[in-house]
């Protein structure tokens, strides 16, 4: 065991460098696992929590008054009602800030949905215009408890008593109104109604709901709302950071595995002898190979530790959304098992991979075997080859494996001819200089062990290259956004106090608006009555809305409309299909012509011309216009100024981009990258240290036949770089179309669609290869002259 251990400090003090990646790469790796982990956790425990504590409903139903809650209570599956509460839309403002929101009058704190209280306290009749705001909405009005919220248009106040968490759909401006509860009082003249409904079975709920449209009658249901996509708008972009940090923590997890084996394996083939000596002088194979798997087990085990313990400490204290979710992930249950089974788990996968190497190097002879000529004679010139004579008979044992591969039909070993292919011998006719042949062809002698370094290289590289396009691709939703589904930067609808015409020129009078697209949008059943949709008329057939079409055509004729992935999933339909809704008690028969990506309503949205929703309700007027702002316009700017212009009579939001959420993001892919960097740099280390360690055997020849030193590092450095620049070409080839299929995937899954995938910019990608290229270079550069400088002593020891 003494032995073991000074010959494992031996090891480390040579091999320091190495030692030092292999720590920082694990470190890498289960730091991303466990903040991926984190975001899992986050992104479905919170909803998940405050559905569970209010005892929410399953079912939201949005009805006229009419509507008999009674019926529902019968239906199988159904386990309580809750409501009917009356609502009424209006518009509040604080700070500065306006906002559209469903006022809920509750005469007692519900006991289904019943939302537990945050900040301040619940409703009390001794304050009449006292409110309760959801506390996400809070958080947008910059709203709490003890403020006034003014309604404008109207001399009313409202008093904010408290702040409450709900599991409902999430306030979105311009899409989905923020939530306020109030006394019935508070309510006098209602426009609608909202009834929720807990299951006994949640799986159950498309039927319930389809039964519930059934009884109470089509007409009567304005809006559905599910637990699901409350649950899916609540986890949103966290869930999808999570699957960005997991995908890549994997893929790193199994780069740096075949890293380190690649690294065992070179080492093995350079210490031959010392392997073989150490059998010599009594090591068993056990012994050997566990020499091997306890020295990269205690690199990968404290990598591990010192990961978990600093996302422990100091996890919650990163900015923003990551260090929210880990000081969440911390609180919950499961989070002790994370903490430890991760860890351990990448520590295993490393000890696996190195477990296969070492298990070769227990397989090393006490005596080495000398090595036929032949057996070099692939990395070297056929000058080099005449340089030193002819070469001695094969072995029997040679000859046995001659015989074996022309029996089996296989191609002979191309690193035994002791030859240069013909590609290479008219490079040499056309005056390449030799030191650039022989690079070449030294680093691709010998095919099996130059795949196997080309393939382990390109694993970081495709993932960098995975990561470089999900950065372009969230840049261009920020740089040109209305190729994804953006074509306007503003959303403005106008109270009863402007009519159609001055609500235009009004809008139309600001130098930096370059168009204003009247619009309607509405709920819609859908075939079955097991959801609700998104129906939207944007634009006119004079003046037509710029969707982003991914296929199909824009709609242009009556009854043509264009839908998100998200609908076409939801109804099962394709782009030519003839679709059914039913808005009230009136069907829309729409054909849809094109797929739009559509950002909004996870893609559960079919849009339309505004001409055809008025061939089937003529007096159907705009209440709401979507604004496209000239080149260079600021939306918060030319939003400030259409407020003040319409005098409180114009509630103006920007569209909400996604990749707003996304912001983390971009350090998230920084960090992969470096983590990737860092094991590509490990795989560099091994293959130069290999091609060193290979060239000595050929030296002597090298300088027999008139080579200088610099020429003899030239063909190290450019085998390298060969290597660097073969890997570099693979991972572009197969990590662009990777990186498309992958986003198009996480578009379709999330109801954009595909056709956001942007890959990295050519000159990006020839930065990328060159940087690649050039590192290598440089760092076989020092320990290829190093080597080229040998004395002629140290040389013979080597081929020895």
């Amino acid at each position: 065991m003494r032995a073991t251990l000074r010959w494992a400090h031996s090891d480390l003090r040579t091999h320091r460098g190495e030692a030092l990646f292999l720590v920082l790469a694990t470190a890498g790796i289960v730091a991303s696992l466990l903040l991926a982990t984190a975001l899992f956790g986050y992104a479905t425990n919170p909803w998940q929590r405050v559905f569970t504590q209010s005892h929410g409903a399953h079912v939201w139903l949005h009805t006229d008054t009419g509507a008999d809650a009674g019926k529902l209570a019968g239906l199988d599956g159904v386990d309580s009602v809750a409501g009917p509460y009356p609502t009424a839309a209006a518009t509040v403002a604080s700070r500065g800030s306006r906002a559209a929101v469903e006022l809920r009058g509750t005469a007692q704190r519900p006991s289904v949905g019943r939302p537990p209280i945050v900040s301040g306290r619940w409703l009390d009749p001794a304050t009449p215009d006292g409110v309760v705001l959801e506390s996400r909405f809070a958080r947008a009005l910059l709203a709490e408890p003890g403020d006034t919220l003014t309604m404008p248009g109207t001399a009313r106040e409202l008093t904010v008593v408290g702040l409450a968490d709900s599991a409902e759909p999430r306030y979105r401006p311009g899409e989905q109104p923020g939530l306020v509860w109030a006394l019935p009082s508070a309510v006098p003249d209602p426009g609608g109604q909202v009834i929720g409904l807990r299951l006994t079975d949640p799986g159950d709920t498309s039927y319930v709901v389809q039964r519930a449209v059934t009884v109470l009658g089509a007409g009567a249901i304005g809006e559905v709302s599910t637990w699901q996509q409350a649950r899916a708008e609540a986890q949103g972009d966290n869930r999808l950071l999570g699957q960005v940090l997991g995908m890549f923590g994997l893929g790193a997890l199994v780069a740096a595995g075949l890293a380190v084996h690649g690294a065992i394996g070179t080492r093995i083939r350079g210490h031959l002898r010392d392997l073989s000596v150490l059998k010599a002088i009594g090591f068993t194979p056990g012994q050997v190979v566990r020499v091997f798997l306890l020295q990269h087990l205690a690199y990968a085990l404290l990598g591990a530790v010192a990961a978990a313990a600093l996302a422990e400490a100091l996890g919650s204290r990163i900015p923003g959304r990551l260090g929210d979710a880990v000081g969440v992930w911390q609180g919950l249950p499961g989070h002790t098992v994370a903490l430890f089974v991760i860890p351990v788990g990448a520590v295993l996968f490393i000890g696996a991979t190195t477990g296969l190497a070492a298990w070769r190097a227990g397989r090393v002879p006490p005596v080495p075997v000398q090595r036929p000529a032949a057996a070099l004679g692939g990395r070297l010139s056929g000058a080099t080859g005449r340089a030193l004579g002819p070469r001695p008979a094969a072995p029997p044992g040679g000859r046995l494996v001659g015989r074996l591969r022309r029996a089996l039909r296989l191609r002979p070993a191309a690193p035994r001819t002791g030859q240069l292919s013909d590609l290479a011998r008219r490079a040499l006719g056309a005056r390449i200089p030799p030191a650039l042949v022989l690079g070449w062809h030294t680093a691709f002698a010998r095919r099996p062990r130059s795949l196997a370094t080309v393939a382990r290289l390109t694993l970081p590289l495709l993932l960098i290259v995975v990561a470089m396009s999900a950065w372009t691709t969230i840049d261009r939703f920020h740089s040109t956004p209305e190729q994804v589904g953006l074509p306007t930067a503003l959303s403005v609808r106008a109270d009863a106090g402007l009519n159609e015409r001055q609500t235009r020129a009004l809008l139309e009078r600001d130098p930096e608006v370059a168009a204003a697209y009247p619009g309607v949008e509405t709920a819609a059943l859908v075939p079955g009555q097991t959801a609700t949709i998104a129906l939207r008329g944007l634009g006119t057939a004079r003046d037509p809305y710029p969707f982003t079409l991914a296929e199909g055509r824009p709609a242009r004729g009556a009854d043509e409309a264009v839908a998100g992935q998200g609908l076409l999933d939801l109804l099962d339909v394709r782009v030519g299909d003839w679709v059914r809704m039913t808005v009230g008690d009136q069907p829309q028969i729409l054909h849809i012509v094109g797929r739009a990506i559509e950002p909004e309503n996870a893609g559960r949205v079919i849009s339309t011309s505004l001409d055809t929703l008025r061939a089937n309700d003529p007096g159907l007027r705009p209440t709401l216009y979507e604004l496209r702002l000239a080149p260079g316009a600021d939306p918060r700017e030319v939003a400030d100024r259409l407020a003040t212009a319409g005098r409180g009579h114009l509630d103006v939001h920007t569209v909400t981009n996604p990749a707003d959420g996304l912001s983390p993001l971009r350090a998230v892919v920084a960090g992969l990258i470096a983590v990737l960097a860092l094991i590509g740099l490990i795989e560099l280390l091994t293959a130069i240290g290999g091609t060193v360690r290979e060239s000595e055997r050929d030296l002597l020849a090298l300088k027999a036949i008139g080579l200088s030193p610099r020429q003899i590092t030239a063909i190290t450095v450019t085998a390298t770089g060969c290597t660097a620049l073969a890997a570099v070409l693979a991972a572009t080839a197969l990590g662009l179309p990777l990186a498309h299929w992958l986003i198009d995937a996480q578009g379709r899954s999330s109801g954009i669609g595909a056709g956001i995938a942007q890959g990295p910019s050519a000159p990006l990608m020839l930065l990328l290869g060159a940087a690649a290229v050039l590192c290598a270079a440089a760092l076989a550069a020092v320990p290829a002259a190093r080597a080229a400088r040998r004395r002629l002593a140290d040389t013979l020891s080597a081929v020895a």
